[in-house]
């Protein structure tokens, strides 16, 4: 069994932070449990194009408002607490927080934990991993 406190976690080299967001990785690839899963903060004003080319991510609000917007078709979504967006196609999208949003975040396959976006809005497939607990 593996148990992590998220404010422990977040003192460590698993908070990775960027100018627009942070992330706490609670689980990752090296805990072979197949999939990564992330408490990530989105920042207030917030406007992020990405593209998941290798991963696929589950996106759960649990607190904050915002909106995603689908590239393919323009669709703009809301999201709020209790939202779920899942990119089950690697989708190209647009994330704008118009407060500070926590979201818990999935993705397959896991993150290593260094992973920030390149210049496309994607993660590499593989990272520089985070050291053991």
């Amino acid at each position: 069994m593996i148990v992590r406190d998220y404010n422990k976690a977040k003192e460590t080299d698993r908070r990775v932070v960027a100018s627009q967001w942070e992330s706490v990785r609670l689980l990752l690839k090296s805990d072979n449990m197949g999939f990564s899963f992330h408490i990530t903060t989105i920042y207030e004003g917030a406007e992020l194009p990405m593209e998941y080319k290798h991963h696929l991510e589950s996106v759960y609000c649990l607190s904050g408002e915002g909106e995603v917007e689908t590239l393919a078709d323009g669709k703009i979504h809301p999201i709020r607490p209790g939202v779920i967006y899942i990119l089950d196609h690697n989708d190209q999208h647009i994330l704008r927080a118009k407060t500070e949003m926590q979201m818990a975040c999935v993705f397959n396959p896991p993150l290593t934990g260094k992973e920030v976006h390149d210049s496309s809005g994607a993660y590499p497939l593989e990272a520089e991993a985070v050291t053991a607990d």
